[in-house]
């Protein structure tokens, strides 16, 4: 589920998330109303860390309201264990959403600069909320989102549905009639009722969708072989590697390079998926990306980068083990049954 968590939303998320800057971008400089130009610097600063804060409320709020919002949202909410992996688990869309509910603060004209920034800030003070070690924050809990607000918020018990929708202050939820305290007596149930259960991006980023509109059988077909699962964490963990080597460097490439170089690392979390569940597709896909295409990439474009050469090299050696241990798993068995 870690793994899962570090390649949910990944690389088409950030895509998304450049896009959702853009257009704010686009809106602050031509369309805005010059509400905020009079304002001196540090106010506009301080306006707009709260400002973006109410409106991601109203953002979380609506998403749990709206059973098209919940479809996009509901990916993050189905991680079942409680830890900071599950601040990185995100749908593919979740950017794509987010743009409306900040528009106002575009039309305003609060700088690009200082909404990328002040977001970036929120978006750090949630991911450390999604720690499971600390328990209480003492004075912070009357004040701020803490770890034990946002597991009521993950809960799946009736005591704990549809509360705590804050993002970094607590005063939205206790202003609005939406905060719970986290009960001694009751613990936190973590997941959703109908979670779909999938390991396969695709699945689990689009069959919400799909369960709009009709009733979704979703069953997980059993694997043609398996493998463990510290091999398949391996090569989650190197692939959320090539994705932050993307994110640092993308500025600094063609685009023909970053778009070669986006297939990999997106085609490459599906495979991951399909490795998980044990899946024959999964393991070719894998075993073309990593063995053919990855280094065929390298030569091509003669990056001679260690930080790029890497994690695509260590993750041609670990396509390469993956389908050598498949084949002698399968020999095992072919000896067993004979």
């Amino acid at each position: 589920e870690v793994i899962f968590n570090l390649n949910s939303g990944h690389i088409l998320m950030w895509i998304f998330r450049g896009l959702e800057v853009s257009i704010f971008h686009m809106i602050s400089t031509q369309f805005g109303l010059g509400v905020v130009d009079s304002w001196p610097y540090v106010t506009i600063w301080i306006f707009t860390f709260f400002a973006w804060d109410f409106c991601f409320y109203w953002l979380h709020r609506i998403h749990h309201s709206l059973r098209f919002l919940w479809a996009v949202h509901v990916v993050h909410h189905e991680g079942e264990h409680y830890g900071l992996s599950l601040g990185i688990r995100n749908s593919w869309y979740s950017s794509l959403t987010s743009i409306p509910f900040f528009l106002g603060l575009a039309f305003m004209g609060i700088p690009v600069e200082v909404f990328l920034t002040v977001s970036s800030i929120h978006y750090f003070i949630q991911f450390y909320n999604h720690n499971n070690i600390v328990r209480k924050s003492g004075f912070l809990e009357k004040i701020l989102i803490t770890p034990s607000h946002h597991r009521v918020h993950h809960g799946m018990n009736d005591e704990y549905v549809d509360k705590n929708f804050g993002g970094t202050f607590v005063f939205w939820d206790r202003l609005f009639g939406t905060f719970q305290v986290e009960k001694d007596d009751v613990p936190v149930r973590f997941g959703t009722k109908d979670n779909l259960r999938s390991l396969n991006v695709i699945k689990a980023n689009n069959l919400p969708f799909i369960k709009l509109f009709r009733k979704v059988k979703h069953t997980i077909p059993s694997p043609s072989y398996s493998i463990n699962n510290w091999f398949i964490a391996a090569g989650g963990i190197l692939l959320f590697t090539l994705l932050l080597n993307y994110i640092l460097q993308e500025n600094t490439w063609p685009v023909a390079i970053k778009g070669q170089l986006f297939a990999i690392v997106f085609l490459g979390t599906i495979g991951n998926g399909g490795l998980s569940e044990g899946r024959t597709w999964g393991l070719v896909l894998w075993s073309l990306l990593f063995v053919v295409v990855s280094p065929l990439f390298l030569y091509m474009n003669q990056f001679t980068d260690p930080k790029l050469i890497l994690p695509i090299g260590l993750l041609s050696v670990h396509a390469v083990g993956t389908l050598v241990a498949t084949r002698r798993q399968s020999a095992i068995r072919n000896l067993k049954t004979n």
